[in-house]
């Protein structure tokens, strides 16, 4: 019996299957990892276009973050959060001064351990600012995480199924979806239209939201990914989030931005709400933020919401946020990119890794629609009417891509995928920042095998 066959059997008999998505059957076990590449125990090379879902932006074993990790181990690898240590205050000055250059408004920095958390944290920083009001607005197609209460602000009933509601579950707004808008409608028109909706609600007492003669909202504030991840990386038209944040401007409701999984320069940009020319009053972030290389995720927010005078000592803790391992990391990735022009070198990968997903849509009417941001990028796969959802199609992809049965300038090679999307049937590529134009070819080489093996067979 191989290594890998008796680990299978252990984890189907040990492990909670709570805390795994089994995409394959049997489940995938990999034994190393680098740049952009996964290696099974046969060593083949799976080149790998989600990276964790964006949590490895910068390549699996990146040096120059691996040495800064055990500089720190052999110095301070450990203190309790009730103490200080110099690459917090470092970390939260970094990315507090980055955000008052960016949208004039002073801020402080909180952290955590995961991007669930991360979310929990804001939720109770909105509620302490909103005196209490735990209502919120989200997107369709919006996730934010699944413990209890992100679960609530995700819009996904399958994840709240079977525990409930721990508070009030959001009102989920749909999010303009260009590739399948309203025929008719251009995305621009699509977006406004949406807005428009939006505004709707607000016009007297009885659409059950606002009271106009206290000019007060029973809802808190609205939590959105610029650009939706686990919804399929859909970006929406360029007018609509200015048109929604004038809404809440005029209503009082606050703008709780998630970056966990586009921040850290997915975009060709910092954050992904810098597209879109808006200022959010809370910016959650995690994943990328320590390459992978430890938990560690936190928040951003306007002074007068997390002063220490209304949001003191306490208020919500965790024994490993701000850890140094972390918190070093964090504060090197922010040092490496802003050493050079980093959005410009994303920018330019992302437009030639999009030419050649472009080269593949004109040979495979399969592929409904590409498109993205900066190497958020994503093809929509559908039956050859080139707009119907084929779900099983994909499927097909991710099983061959994890075979290890592909070929690549004469070696076996694999692919890894991720799938995302309202109807699940989305590749959405999250390469890594580094990825080189030889890597982008041969990913188009991998992308072609597996989709022509899969409609085969």
């Amino acid at each position: 019996m191989s290594m890998t066959d008796q680990l299978l059997i252990d984890e189907a008999r040990y492990c909670s299957f709570g805390d795994t998505v089994h995409y394959v059957n049997p489940p995938k076990v990999f034994t190393g990892c680098d740049g952009s590449y996964m290696f099974d125990a046969d060593q083949t090379p799976y080149l790998d276009l989600q990276m964790w879902y964006s949590a490895v932006n910068f390549g699996y074993k990146n040096k120059r973050l691996e040495a800064v990790l055990l500089q720190q181990i052999e110095t301070l690898p450990q203190i309790a959060s009730q103490y200080l240590h110099p690459t917090k205050i470092e970390l939260a000055k970094w990315i507090a001064q980055d955000a008052q250059k960016k949208w004039g408004r002073p801020g402080r920095v909180h952290f955590n351990v995961g991007g669930a958390q991360a979310i929990e944290d804001s939720l109770k920083l909105v509620r302490n600012a909103c005196g209490g009001k735990s209502l919120m607005f989200a997107f369709e197609g919006g996730y934010h995480g699944r413990t209890l209460g992100a679960s609530s602000i995700t819009s996904s009933y399958r994840y709240r199924r079977r525990f409930g509601h721990f508070g009030e579950r959001a009102q989920f707004i749909p999010f303009p979806y260009p590739f399948r808008r309203p025929k008719g409608m251009t995305a621009e028109e699509y977006g406004d239209a949406i807005v428009a909706e939006f505004a709707r609600k607000f016009e007297n007492e009885y659409h059950a939201i606002w009271d106009p003669k206290t000019r007060q909202c029973e809802y808190a504030a609205f939590y959105i990914e610029p650009i939706q991840g686990t919804g399929g990386y859909v970006v929406p038209p360029a007018n609509f989030h200015k048109g929604l944040k004038k809404v809440l401007d005029e209503h009082g409701i606050l703008l709780v931005v998630d970056e966990i999984q586009m921040g850290f320069w997915r975009t060709g940009t910092l954050w992904s709400i810098e597209n879109f020319g808006v200022q959010p009053d809370v910016l959650v972030f995690a994943k990328a933020l320590t390459n992978g290389l430890n938990p560690l995720s936190g928040l951003w927010a306007r002074e007068e919401m997390i002063n220490p005078e209304v949001f003191p000592p306490g208020s919500t803790h965790s024994t490993f946020a701000s850890n140094p391992l972390g918190t070093a990391i964090g504060l090197e990735v922010l040092k490496m990119t802003a050493e050079i022009d980093y959005g410009k070198q994303v920018r330019e990968s992302g437009a030639y890794f999009l030419e050649g997903l472009k080269e593949l849509q004109k040979r495979h009417k399969e592929i409904g629609d590409v498109g993205g941001l900066g190497l958020a990028l994503r093809a929509e796969i559908c039956t050859d009417d080139g707009f119907t959802p084929d779900r099983a199609l994909l499927d097909k992809m991710v099983d061959i891509g994890l075979s290890g049965t592909l070929a690549y300038q004469g070696r076996k090679a694999g692919l890894v995928l991720d799938v995302g999307g309202y109807y699940k049937n989305v590749i959405t590529f999250a390469p890594s920042l580094e990825i080189s134009r030889s890597e982008i070819d041969e990913a188009m080489v991998l992308l072609e095998q597996v989709l022509v093996r899969a409609k085969r067979g």
